[in-house]
């Protein structure tokens, strides 16, 4: 996907003149993107849940436009207070919001995954995934390795697509849709150079196993509007948060994304490659240079069904609530 010119990138992505044109004009509704509600992950704030607060953090983001959380599940030390799914799903829904998707480990997955899947029918959950699939998927007895040295290869793509495909057969019969998120495993490379992430998606099962887009690895695996137009109806969800594609690019890494033009009027340091002071530790979405009226258009025609606010950095809370309102002022 390497060394794409620009017209080649948006005959690939699948974004015409008309939808570029468009979103550089910054038309603005004031409207839900997607006419999804906004939603949030709950990890950046597990200190807040581990200290018995879940109640008002639900409470706080209600406030900041939330309608929608992704939770971990208990199996996540912090989340243990959780246990009992449905006395969770009251606290949620008591304070006007919704959890239709949880984060498992994948050990939960691999040995309880029928204690797994009843506390999410108890909280209502119809997805549940992982962060991202561990080097050896079996035991130490039993061991499936499908990297070493942060390196994996074909086989071991196709090894780790097989087993995990059978736990979303088991959660398919059970009414819950299994995904994958990309951290480790989904970003990294093959032994002969190649990204392993569309190695993957050729590889899992397109019914029993829909991915989570990391918007961060957008600039590690590649954009993320190629990936929903050349893949529609593989990405059920993503997690969204500011990226600087203006610094440091890491070394492995897929076609860029486009940089959003500076709105009419802008000083210098607005967008386009300008020079820019000091980043927040977090940067909030509508902060960042990512063109998400774009980003966005792509996911509406790729099918993506949730999306989930994930600011983990310094200043993630106050980054959270203004990427939310952001997110509102999009035409989408």
């Amino acid at each position: 996907m390497a060394g794409l010119s620009r017209r080649e990138f948006f005959e690939r992505a699948g974004v015409g003149a008309a939808v570029a044109g468009f979103a550089a004009a910054g038309a603005r509704l004031h409207a839900d993107p997607l006419g999804l509600p906004i939603g949030s992950q709950t990890y950046p704030e597990r200190a807040q849940i581990a200290a018995g607060k879940f109640p008002e953090l639900l409470k706080n983001m209600y406030a900041a436009g939330i309608r929608q959380i992704e939770l971990c599940s208990p199996g996540y030390n912090e989340f243990k207070s959780l246990a009992d799914g449905k006395q969770t799903r009251k606290i949620i829904e008591d304070n006007g919001l919704k959890c239709v998707s949880a984060h498992f480990s994948y050990n939960e997955f691999r040995d309880t995954l029928s204690k797994a899947i009843d506390w999410a029918h108890d909280v209502g959950l119809t997805q549940m995934g992982t962060a991202s699939l561990p080097q050896n998927m079996g035991t130490q007895a039993e061991p499936i390795v499908i990297m070493s040295n942060g390196v994996t290869s074909e086989d071991g793509v196709k090894r780790a697509a097989e087993t995990y495909g059978k736990i979303g057969a088991k959660t398919k019969a059970a009414g819950i849709q299994l995904f994958l998120h990309n951290e480790t495993f989904e970003n990294s490379k093959l032994d002969d150079g190649r990204l392993t992430y569309p190695v993957l998606l050729k590889a899992l099962d397109a019914d029993l196993v829909k991915m989570q887009f990391q918007m961060s690895s957008m600039r590690t695996i590649g954009n993320p509007i190629m990936y929903f137009r050349m893949y529609p109806g593989r990405f059920i969800s993503a997690h969204v948060h500011g990226v600087d594609l203006e610094g440091p690019v890491p070394p492995a890494r897929g076609a860029q994304m486009p940089i959003k033009q500076a709105p009419r009027g802008a000083g210098a340091g607005a967008g386009g490659g300008a020079a820019r002071g000091p980043a927040p530790q977090a940067v909030a979405i509508g902060d960042d240079s990512v063109d998400w009226t774009m980003v966005f258009t792509a996911a509406k025609a790729g099918g993506l069904k949730n999306y989930f606010i994930e600011q983990e950095q310094g200043g993630g809370w106050d980054a959270m609530v203004k990427g939310a309102a952001y997110l509102k002022s999009l035409n989408v």
